[in-house]
């Protein structure tokens, strides 16, 4: 909860406008739902990066499916293996739950973030469709 002034900022880097106050209440909901982890990076005692992932079942497989939801880090920390060192740290939280398949996605305009995934050995594999309901 003491990161929250500090997430909110790196969502709005990703583009998600947000405040304290929408981040605390959305970590309220989070972080005691043990199908979610948030894993920070920590730079000469600053946060400057966050993954935040998610494990749930499906109804196309019988194990444990993961999720990364949100990976982002300052745009004044870039090119500086945090974003891989956040993956790193994800893909073995979620071996450690025995969780063996991760998905993510990424908007179209995010080719920086498209080819980061393919050379951690992600592959393309489909669209994502979003609506929203009024």
């Amino acid at each position: 909860m003491s990161d929250a002034a500090a997430l909110a900022r790196l969502m709005c880097e990703l583009g998600y406008e947000t405040n304290e106050s929408e981040m605390q209440s959305r970590l309220e909901k989070i972080l005691p739902d043990s199908h979610y982890c948030a894993l920070v990076a920590v730079e000469q005692g600053k946060v400057c990066g966050m993954i935040g992932t998610f494990a749930c079942h499906s109804f196309e497989h019988n194990d444990l499916g993961g999720r990364i939801l949100a990976l982002v880090v300052a745009s004044d920390s870039r090119r500086r293996g945090i974003a891989r060192r956040l993956m790193a740290a994800a893909e073995q939280d979620f071996a450690e739950r025995k969780i063996m398949r991760i998905a993510v996605n990424t908007r179209f305009e995010r080719n920086d973030a498209h080819q980061f995934y393919e050379a951690l050995g992600y592959q393309r594999n489909g669209f994502r469709f979003v609506k929203t309901l009024r």
